[in-house]
């Protein structure tokens, strides 16, 4: 049996189709209430949960896969695993985002940046050979701007209708994001036949 962490949401809807397009028995995940682990005849043990418990589950060797967006792999301090596949659903991407006058604004302090994933943050602007501050904010990121907390944020950008009707744009492209298979590394070694027999499926290669 292969056991199986997937993100809750969009990315369990998406990937479960796919996985039912390729054959997979995906009905009784379609068909669940309130259930947080199912057993399918397939073999496959499923686990759904949020996105970084998704990569804790993997990380105490809980299950063998986990379905997660790649967002949370670039957050997340955990990386003993190997990254299999990116299945390219669920796109969308981390942005730099402000009031337009932001690009022709000179700051003669350290500019403030709002953002629920400081440590994306951070990186982008150590890239960027720019010191500034980063304010973890849980909510609404959007907020930071509206209200002067910050200059700008970074922050994931899908539709871009709610910067829009705040009257912030896309500065600068910060990282793509979508979702990704991550595999636990003992798992790799001991079942890697069905881990295979899974990474094929959805390639498309059986």
């Amino acid at each position: 049996m292969i056991k199986i962490a997937i993100t809750k949401g969009r990315i369990e809807k998406q990937v479960c189709q796919l996985l039912a397009k390729k054959g997979f028995d995906m009905d009784p995940i379609f068909h669940k209430d309130r259930e947080l682990l199912i057993e399918t005849k397939d073999g496959i043990q499923m686990i759904f949960a949020k996105s970084n418990d998704v990569l804790t589950f993997l990380e105490h060797g809980i299950v063998d896969v986990g379905f997660v967006g790649s967002d949370t792999l670039m957050e997340s301090d955990y990386d003993d695993y190997y990254e299999m596949l990116d299945l390219e659903i669920g796109k969308c991407y981390f942005a730099l985002c402000a009031y337009p006058e932001y690009k022709e604004k000179h700051f003669e302090r350290r500019k403030k940046i709002a953002s629920k994933y400081t440590k994306v943050a951070k990186q982008y602007f150590a890239n960027q050979r720019e010191d500034v501050e980063i304010i973890k904010l849980e909510g609404s990121v959007e907020l930071g701007p509206v209200v002067g907390l910050s200059d700008a944020i970074v922050d994931i950008v899908e539709t871009g209708s709610t910067l829009k009707a705040n009257g912030l744009e896309v500065i600068d492209k910060v990282a793509d994001v979508s979702t990704r298979m991550v595999v636990n590394k003992v798992s790799y070694k001991y079942k890697r036949d069905e881990i295979f027999k899974l990474i094929n499926a959805l390639k498309g290669d059986e």
